[in-house]
């Protein structure tokens, strides 16, 4: 099956040299000269990647990096932006919105046909690529295997405050939380868990956990324990002593936020019934106070 590519780009001449040289790789084209057109054909017939230009002549590429992501039909497509802006205020710009590569013109466009190819190739990965842990699809085949038992235990742990944490502090300190949440629930496992028990990352903001009854509530509460313990350490000294207050430039306005936390929810057969994945998700995605 060919890998769809969407070029968003306003010069017909860039956009018509891409098109040609990747559906000679073997990869189904399509084009646009504007944001707006973009962004409908993203949402009509969503491409395995995008790439972006930022200057274009309705919206600027940045914004439509931004509605990608604020659209949960187009989260999580791949976008590399292509373009003029070299500056690292842009570059750093664009790798906040979720890029996974920024590309500045002229650019080799054999190194750009490489970078496609490794990023599609990552995103087809069944592994989350931040943790290294099994992503949403391998989870779910873990879960029905699991629901076909009598006897099992699913721990789901959600981290309320990430969004806001990625939004001041950025996406590497994002990551660095997610890689220290992910070895912490796998230590734990080993540590307090059963020989099979199963460590998944099927979302960004959520980790779950397979294991069996027996073990289940020490998991659970020592998971809980150590990482709401440990959470505030992600953060500048001076924010931890405060508080912590999000700064919006030195003389401009504060503004409070809590400190991310995390809460698990805890199901058992007994819970149920779960007849399907479904109703299990459901379940283990209810709001949990924290």
């Amino acid at each position: 099956m060919k890998h769809t590519l969407l070029i968003i780009e306003d010069d017909p001449d860039t956009s018509e040299m891409l098109r040609v040289y990747f559906e000679a790789q073997g990869y189904r084209v399509v084009t646009a000269l504007t944001g707006k057109d973009g962004l409908d054909k993203c949402r009509s017939d969503p491409p395995n990647l995008v790439l972006l230009d930022v200057r274009l002549p309705d919206l600027d590429g940045f914004e439509v990096g931004q509605q990608l992501q604020d659209d949960v039909r187009t989260s999580r497509l791949p976008v590399i932006f292509v373009t003029e802006r070299r500056g690292r205020d842009d570059k750093i710009m664009g790798l906040k919105l979720g890029a996974v590569d920024y590309i500045t013109k002229p650019f080799d466009v054999q190194e750009l046909r490489l970078r496609v190819r490794n990023h599609l190739s990552r995103a087809g990965s069944q592994n989350n690529p931040v943790t290294g842990l099994p992503g949403e699809k391998l989870t779910d085949d873990r879960l029905n295997v699991m629901l076909e038992r009598s006897e099992w235990a699913v721990l789901s742990l959600h981290i309320y405050g990430l969004e806001k944490f990625n939004e001041i502090y950025g996406f590497v300190a994002r990551d660095d939380v997610l890689r220290a949440i992910a070895l912490t629930l796998t230590s734990a496992v080993d540590e307090l868990g059963s020989i099979d028990d199963f460590v998944g990352h099927p979302a960004e903001n959520r980790f779950t956990i397979i294991t069996i009854p027996g073990k289940a509530p020490q998991l659970s509460r020592h998971i809980e324990d150590r990482l709401n313990q440990a959470m505030t350490y992600f953060y500048p000294i001076h924010d931890r002593e405060a508080g912590y207050v999000r700064r919006s430039g030195e003389d401009g306005p504060k503004e409070k936020v809590p400190f991310m936390k995390v809460s698990i929810v805890s199901l058992l057969p007994k819970d149920g019934p779960f007849s399907k994945l479904e109703n299990l998700k459901q379940a283990l995605s209810l709001p949990v106070k924290v």
